[in-house]
């Protein structure tokens, strides 16, 4: 690095923050909402959209009641997506196929879609050597941006404007996500590691998280168990009703009239920040702190004691917060949470994770109380889905590096679907505006 742009960098913090800081009485004056959300937490209305919905209100007599958590992907209940499956279905392909296009397949049809995917999964020649491989990072996010762009000099209709084009590059990335995202941590972990090189390839035959896990371990076996849970992580993490800050990202390159790959490169960008995509790695530091200081972790008594501490700042990173509790839109529940729950259990139950189990309960059901006795918020708390997210994964033998990478390959189908609908209706530019309120001093 260079040590004189360091050091000059270090002294000039403090005049960035003198002239950049600007007060919060300001935000007040001129009605201007911070990070788009009012003082209740409601987002700022800034587009239209078919292709998913969250409800976490009822409108009673003229006011907003808390209520249980909803969630539709194309007018359909995410619950009854899952339930629909058979108990040896994968829903991944399924999915894609219903927020691309607006209707659920027929059997035909996801048949033809599934196998699209399948033979999509291949990368050009030599581009796991020379490009994955090249510069590994312990960053999966950057890696896989950096292939995301690179796959763009690979097109030569990488700036082509037809719908049909950005369709075909949406359904290739969806369709190799899963291969950057894998190949990336192998090579990390073998450069920076010192561990052994695996590069399995994918089998058309084998759904998205089959595919996953076959790459991702040494010797390519899993349990239907295994892939099934996994398949309903993704199901649950592919859309969240396009205001999330991704989305939102994707959108506004895509007004721009930039490129597929571009768009979601920036969509990358946005999902690996830690308010956005790596809340869950929070949730499993803290969790991991919790059993390195609570001598039962089944103890419901000495658990609560230490939450307090954690909510006091007195423990685990002296922020105050319990992570995976809460939410920017639900507030009595999370209907992702609620739909993963019951496969955590099953699946903590196959690999003897009971005491674990009993941990993430009396957390679940002590943290909203803790907090709503410590802190003065506006709506209910309740366990998002990145509390049990976390623990599925640890379950699985995924690494962390790994798990926000695992978000973008299921999110990439809402931001293709985010995109397309954006380039459909495109009529203009998004541009937000910005109210200067500098000094003039001439």
């Amino acid at each position: 690095m260079n040590e004189r742009l360091i050091s000059y960098a270090a002294k000039q913090v403090e005049r960035c923050v003198q002239n950049d800081t600007i007060s919060n009485d300001l935000f007040r004056d001129y009605g201007v909402n911070r990070g788009l959300r009012d003082v209740n937490g409601r987002g700022v209305l800034t587009g239209l959209t078919n292709i998913s919905k969250i409800v976490s209100f009822d409108e009673e007599n003229g006011e907003r009641v808390p209520c249980e958590g909803k969630l539709w992907y194309r007018g359909y209940r995410i619950e009854t997506l899952i339930n629909a499956l058979g108990e040896t279905d994968f829903g991944f392909e399924r999915t894609a196929y219903l927020l691309l296009f607006g209707e659920l397949p027929t059997p035909e049809q996801e048949r033809e879609f599934a196998a699209l995917l399948g033979d999509s999964r291949t990368l050009p020649t030599n581009f796991t050597r020379d490009v994955i491989m090249k510069a590994p990072s312990h960053d999966i996010m950057n890696s896989m941006t950096r292939s995301i762009l690179t796959l763009a000099s690979y097109d030569n209709n990488v700036t082509a404007a037809s719908l049909q084009d950005s369709l075909r590059q949406c359904i290739q990335l969806i369709s190799v996500f899963p291969m950057l995202a894998v190949y990336g941590y192998h090579a990390y972990n073998h450069y920076e590691n010192d561990q052994s090189m695996y590069i399995h390839r994918p089998l058309p035959t084998l759904s998205t998280a089959e595919n996953f896990l076959r790459m991702l371990r040494p010797d390519g076996q899993y349990t239907p168990l295994e892939a099934k849970v996994l398949d309903v992580v993704l199901m649950l993490h592919m859309e969240h009703g396009g205001g999330n800050n991704s989305t939102f990202t994707t959108r506004v390159v895509t007004s721009s009239g930039s490129d597929t790959y571009s768009s979601i490169a920036a969509a990358m960008s946005s999902l690996k920040g830690p308010k956005h995509g790596g809340a869950n790695i929070k949730v499993m530091d803290m969790m991991n702190d919790i059993r390195a200081h609570v001598r039962d972790i089944t103890d419901r008594e000495e658990v609560t004691a230490y939450l307090r501490r954690i909510v006091d700042g007195e423990a685990f990173d002296g922020k105050g917060l319990i992570y995976g509790m809460g939410h920017a839109v639900y507030s009595v529940s999370d209907p992702r949470e609620r739909v993963l729950k019951s496969y955590v259990e099953e699946l903590a139950f196959a690999k003897h994770k009971d005491a674990d189990v009993a941990l993430y309960k009396i957390i679940e059901d002590e943290a909203p109380r803790i907090i709503a006795e410590k802190r003065r918020i506006y709506k209910g708390v309740s366990p998002n889905v990145d509390f049990y997210s976390g623990f599925v994964y640890e379950m699985l033998g995924i690494p962390s590096e790994l798990y926000t990478p695992l978000f973008a390959i299921a999110r990439i189908v809402g931001w293709s679907a985010h995109r397309l609908e954006e380039l459909i209706g495109m009529g203009k530019i998004i541009r937000p505006a910005y109210m200067s309120v500098m000094e003039e001093k001439d």
